[in-house]
């Protein structure tokens, strides 16, 4: 499947990229071979196959234990903070209550 350059700039400004015009013949080579792969994997006979709850299903994996490792360094990094209380980080305040009244 080939993309035109207009299909590949709507993509991109869909999921908000720059994508700069010399780069745009790159991008539909690379994007029109993944979507040949997927075409063409999408062609196989799965009619027999069932589907699979888990990948592993019926493999025992090697799980680590279950530990804590990591140390608490919450009054070390909120001393670096400008303010803080009761172990959480203070804002300044983005939303006034105020001017929300006023669009009602």
């Amino acid at each position: 499947m080939s993309l035109s350059s207009e299909e590949l700039k709507k993509i991109s400004h869909l999921a908000r990229l720059h994508i700069d015009e010399r780069e745009i013949p790159a991008y539909i080579n690379h994007l029109s071979s993944i979507l040949t792969f997927v075409e063409h994997i999408t062609q196989a006979d799965t009619e027999n196959i069932s589907p699979m709850s888990h990948p592993l299903e019926g493999m025992v994996q090697r799980l680590r234990e279950d530990a804590v490792t990591e140390i608490i360094n919450r009054d070390k990094f909120q001393a670096l903070s400008p303010q803080h209380e009761a172990g959480l980080y203070l804002v300044p305040l983005v939303i006034n209550d105020k001017d929300n009244k006023d669009d009602k």
